[in-house]
């Protein structure tokens, strides 16, 4: 694989000479993107260390490189037809996913055994975890990395962290569970266990606020087994006083009470929340 690397880098740092029918580049991208496909790389994980996210720049790059090298073309599966650069998965049976129809997934991104895809969609880098349930209208953005027995709920966006190349993706820990139309873009994160209710948007930027305290316990990253919901906070402009998104954390959970549906779905009505 550092051969592979070091041939994904000299690629990059001569990528604006590179065009479709340079055979011997997209080999190389096309062994890079087949290794996410299968799962035997990702484009970020965890350090177990430090907990901070390491990205895998060089995977990112082929990513970018594979667009540059790949021609439109048109793409027919049943009575349907597309027009991309990069075709979509398959062998779903072989690789214990479950696809209902009008889910797909990219090229590039790797499915656990185990997964349920609704109508939904997964970009190219990402990854899901084993169990995970991608429900119907969500969508899992490029590079997005999602955990093990993880629930998307119907129309929750999990964004897209592609570009630059250096920055970080979009982290689900396992046992998550986000609510519907819920938003969790640029490269923000959701701990392992954590509880999302329903239409809480989370970007690096937007504070999260223990409601016990009244203390913002971070930006962007809603720490393990929390059970969150989304706020608004007062902040004044030349123009008035506004109410500005956030998000509350109401408890946080003992290890294994996450498991508890009924408990969890008692807290949030408690709150005038919905899951």
């Amino acid at each position: 694989m550092a051969e592979l690397r070091a041939t994904i880098e000299g690629l990059w740092a001569r990528r604006d000479e590179l065009s479709p029918g340079d055979a011997d580049a997209t080999q190389a991208v096309h062994e890079a993107i087949e290794l996410l496909d299968t799962g035997q790389a990702r484009v970020a994980e965890l350090d177990a260390g430090t907990g901070e996210v390491v990205v895998h720049l060089w995977l990112k790059q082929a990513i970018l490189l594979l667009f540059r090298l790949s021609a439109m073309k048109t793409l027919e599966v049943g009575p349907f037809e597309f027009a991309d650069r990069i075709r979509l998965k398959h062998d779903y049976a072989a690789a214990g996913v479950r696809v209902v129809p009008g889910g797909s997934a990219r090229w590039g991104s790797f499915l656990e055994r185990g997964v349920t895809l609704m109508p939904s969609y997964v970009n190219i880098g990402a990854r899901v975890g084993a169990n995970s349930m991608v429900d119907t209208w969500a969508t899992v953005g490029s590079c997005a990395q999602v955990g093990a027995n993880v629930h998307l709920s119907g129309g929750v966006g999990i964004g897209g962290v592609l570009e630059p190349p250096q920055a970080a993706p979009v982290m689900i820990g396992d046992d998550a569970f986000i609510g519907s139309r819920c938003m969790i873009v640029e490269g923000a994160r959701v701990g392992r266990g954590a509880k999302v209710g329903a239409g809480v948007i989370l970007s690096s930027s937007i504070p999260v606020i223990d409601v016990g305290t009244g203390e913002e316990v971070g930006r962007g990253t809603i720490p393990d087994r929390a059970v969150a919901i989304a706020g608004t906070r007062r902040k004044r402009f030349g123009g008035g006083e506004f109410g500005l998104p956030c998000v509350l954390v109401l408890k946080t959970l003992a290890e294994g009470e996450e498991h508890d549906k009924l408990k969890l779905e008692a807290l949030l009505r408690e709150h005038g929340a919905t899951t």
